[in-house]
């Protein structure tokens, strides 16, 4: 074998060669193997042997230059020939080699200009064919409309070549409607890459109505369709209705079965795979692509982006270990850019991390600000910020969603000062945000509820026109949305108010949830009667706002009324209708939720703990029990539901039992358990127990108490008949005591009849709460008990003078599915008759019942004789 560096070889080997047509065939070779080492050489040998004044092998050396990218030698050797600037194909080839490199797209340009005001040769269709494609790329339209023009003064506009050049060029610049359609039109011999272009070039500008009824006329003429119909006719399919989309591509599929040599290439069985994915047919797209004879990365690429595309995030990731362990070369961009997000949903850092460890030793892929904007987000989902945060500052090319996708870690993980600083730090960069990065600082304004900030979010975005960009109200509506949340109803309104030419579904939803949040019910009622269309949402947000109201009635009417329609409850239905459960205490109407949710199979943990809490509440502990045993994936909501229920009905015991249980499954316990425990203990008078409890708070669980902690404390001492110990506690409490800790003292005093104690609780009560007229009314009470009627005759007169009135007592009961309600002083019930007799005679009872009681010991061994 020669050394191509040694040109005394090369002559050598050269030397008796005198055919043109063979150094031409060598100097082909040596392009299609982009040996320029060889080529060189060649070039070397030419020269001396004199052959170089041959057009045929001067072409073919100056294409093998511009095929193997050595530009510079391709150029100097075309301005060293002299003949060479009066020939369309020399100019032809040079000016290929610059377009083929999307880096010299410039001086490509500025060669065609050259050549066009040479006035030495005239540009050819292959030369609008080479330049056109170039025109797209940079988006110079008026470079294009220029070649356009002069094909149009020398006659070729109408040529295939030509015609299909700009069709492309107009349809890649974005004026596909009139301009790309008119250059096809006027093509007169349409081929099939006329037809591939006009489709291709309508589906990439998102008009895919068109795309699909210009494929129905390609099949109604002579040409049939190739690879690249197929390959861009399927994602218009897939952008179609979801059954509508199937029906086609399973026609588009069997006329490839019939035509073997369109499924004999790749680029369709691709193709294929990716459609089925996309319209959610995952098992044909599994089918199909094991039965591929031959893939590519771009086959794996489309399996692995399809599984995660429809949330098969383990078969995605099965499908990358296998794409590694085959014969195929390593995964490129798309597959790494794929798979990250299904090892951020299964939440699997170490496959992350040997990913992130696959990009490090590979320069090329840390330079792809893709790949490090999904690894970003890949430790943002699996909350690793620190991570994320380190990756970001290793990005070499930042662009605006490597920023976004930082942003909205932080706002996401709750990293508030370091959100600021990394916004404040973007816009000192010069990078201006978009509506992406605007609706991340309206996510972060909402969660810190800072109305100011959501303002000049506002104006900002007003500003640089960010509003108006949208062709769905997307940033208007989450302003109008942050408002409200931030309580701001009035602006929110406002928003509401400029949207009235551009509301859709989201924007009453908005304003109605707005409305809700707000307390402000009619509003939200007067929305929503305007709404002329709804969805499962708006219902919600209704019941929801009823069930809030106190308005059960009217909470079931909407349920009733969207069932009828159609419609089917979701699991934030359900959620949104136990409190109207709640208020009217009617067991049948939870356990009709509850059969629903398990009709339904919801799997929600927080339904499965309101419904637990709701039969609690109901008197059906037993029902709360059995739901809470059934459960296997218990949680800390579970688990505080089921103590919350046992201490509502005074079982502390088995309250300590489910709190113990839970500390040895390793639980980590939050305030609202503990608050709970400690309640189930005061009710069953377990001191000792509650009081172990407490001071575990901070010793075990690292956590301060609060001061509904400490009121259970005080409780449950004053309950344990501990009061001077209670009223201890109270004035060593770390922390100022509030007015329900002295009104449980003061309720203790009352039970105990601690007279002078209860006294001076209340001095402290009154100075923190003057117009709660309970605390009035315990002391009065308290008095009474110990017969000092003067001071219950001042506490009166207090009340009188601060125009204070005790609440009328109410109360009812469930009989045989109807609610029964009896208020202090009322005397409307249908059955009042029966009642009052009832309740006379019980009345008797329990009296003769406690005289016989206070009998002498001697009168009742008498009595019993």
């Amino acid at each position: 074998m020669l050394d191509p560096d040694s040109s005394a070889c090369c002559y050598g080997g050269f030397r008796h060669i005198h055919d043109h047509r063979v150094l031409a065939c060598i100097l082909k070779s040596c392009a299609a193997l982009s040996s320029i080492k060889w080529g060189k050489a060649l070039h070397s040998s030419i020269l001396k042997i004199g052959h170089l004044s041959s057009h045929d092998v001067l072409k073919v050396l100056l294409n093998m230059y511009a095929k193997c990218g050595a530009l510079s030698d391709c150029k100097k050797l075309f301005g060293e020939v002299g003949y060479c600037d009066h020939d369309p194909v020399f100019w032809n080839i040079l000016l290929s080699g610059f377009a083929g490199s999307r880096n010299y797209d410039a001086e490509a340009l500025r060669l065609f200009n050259r050549m066009h005001v040479s006035n030495e040769v005239k540009p050819s269709s292959v030369t609008a064919a080479i330049i056109l494609p170039v025109c797209a790329r940079m988006r110079d339209i008026y470079a294009g409309k220029c070649v356009h023009c002069y094909m149009i003064k020398v006659g070729m506009e109408t040529h295939t070549l030509v015609g299909n050049s700009l069709v492309s060029m107009y349809a890649k610049c974005g004026l596909v409607h009139n301009d790309a359609y008119v250059a096809f039109d006027s093509i007169n011999d349409k081929d099939v890459i006329s037809w591939n272009a006009i489709i291709a070039g309508f589906s990439e500008n998102k008009l895919m109505d068109n795309a699909f009824r210009l494929f129905i006329l390609m099949l109604k003429s002579k040409i049939k369709p190739n690879h690249a119909t197929i390959a861009n006719i399927l994602p218009v399919c897939a952008s179609l209705d979801r059954n509508i989309a199937y029906c086609f591509g399973k026609e588009i599929h069997c006329y490839a079965l019939r035509h073997n040599e369109l499924l004999a290439d790749v680029s369709v069985c691709n193709a294929l795979v990716s459609f089925y994915l996309i319209v959610g047919w995952v098992k044909e797209a599994e089918l199909l692509f094991q039965r591929m004879e031959l893939k590519d990365l771009i086959s794996w690429n489309a399996i692995i982006s399809g599984y995660a595309f429809n949330g098969e995030w383990s078969k995605a990731l099965e499908l990358f270990q296998e794409l590694l362990s085959s014969e195929m070369s390593g995964p490129d961009s798309v597959t790494l850019v794929s798979i990250l997000p299904a090892c951020a949903q299964l939440k699997n850092l170490k496959v992350g991390r040997e990913i992130h460890s696959y990009v490090l030793r590979h320069p090329y892929l840390c330079q792809d600000t893709s790949i490090g904007n999904a690894l970003v987000s890949f430790y943002a989902k699996c909350d690793s910020i620190e991570a994320a945060y380190h990756t970001f500052l290793m990005i070499s090319n930042k662009d605006l969603i490597s920023w976004n996708s930082m942003l909205d870690a932080f706002a996401e993980s709750g990293h508030n000062i370091k959100f600021l600083e990394l916004l404040h730090w973007m816009l000192k960069e010069g990078i201006r945000p978009d509506s992406i990065t605007i609706l991340t600082i309206l996510h972060f304004c909402a969660y810190l509820l800072k109305v100011d900030k959501v303002k000049e979010t506002h104006c900002y975005s007003l500003r640089h026109g960010l509003l108006l960009s949208d062709v769905e109200p997307t940033t208007r509506n989450a302003v109008l949305d942050t408002y409200a949340k931030c309580g701001n109803i009035e602006y929110a309104f406002k928003v509401f108010e400029s949207l009235s030419n551009n509301r859709n579904l989201v924007t009453f939803n908005s304003m109605i949830s707005g409305y809700v949040k707000c307390g402000l019910y009619d509003d939200a009622c007067m929305i929503f009667n305007k709404m002329t269309a709804t969805d499962l949402t708006t219902w919600n947000l209704m019941i929801r706002g009823y069930a809030e109201n106190d308005c059960p009635d009217q909470a079931f009417s909407l349920f009733h009324q969207l069932q009828a329609r159609g419609m089917k409850p979701d699991a934030v239905t359900i959620m949104s209708l136990l409190p109207a459960c709640a208020q009217i205490a009617l067991v049948h109407l939870v356990k009709q939720c509850h059969g629903y949710v398990v009709r339904a199979c919801f799997d929600d943990v927080h339904l499965e703990g309101a419904l637990l809490d709701l039969y609690a509440k109901c008197g059906c502990i037993g029902y709360a029990s059995k739901l809470f045993q059934s459960n296997t994936g218990r949680d800390l909501v579970i688990f505080t539901a089921m103590v919350g229920g046992y201490a509502m009905h005074g079982m502390g015991v088995e309250a300590l039992g489910i709190f113990s249980h839970m500390l040895e499954l390793g639980t980590k316990p939050d305030h609202i358990i503990i608050t709970a425990v400690l309640s189930a203990c005061r009710h069953a008078g377990l001191v000792d127990e509650g009081l172990k409890i407490f001071y575990s708070i901070e010793k075990l669980h690292g956590m301060s108490p609060t001061m509904e902690q400490y009121s259970c404390v005080v409780d449950l001492l004053a309950r344990g008949g501990r009061i001077h110990d209670a009223y201890s506690f109270v004035t060593g409490m770390p922390i100022e005591a509030n007015a329900n800790v002295w009104g449980t003292l003061l309720s203790a005093c009352r039970m105990y009849h601690e007279v002078e104690l209860g006294r001076a609780v209340a001095e402290h009560l009154f100075k923190i709460e003057a117009k709660n007229t309970g605390n009035y009314v315990l002391l009065s009470n308290l008095f009474a008990a110990d017969a000092r009627w003067d001071e219950v005759m001042e506490i009166r007169k207090l009340m009188k003078m601060r125009y204070l009135k005790k609440p009328a007592g109410c109360s009812w009961i469930e009989v045989e599915r109807r609610k029964n309600v009896f208020v202090a002083g009322d005397s409307s019930h249908p059955q009042r008759s029966n009642i009052y007799t009832i309740l006379s005679t019980l009345d008797l009872q329990i009296k003769e019942s406690f005289q016989l009681n206070q009998q002498p010991r001697s009168h009742l061994s008498q009595c019993c004789k």
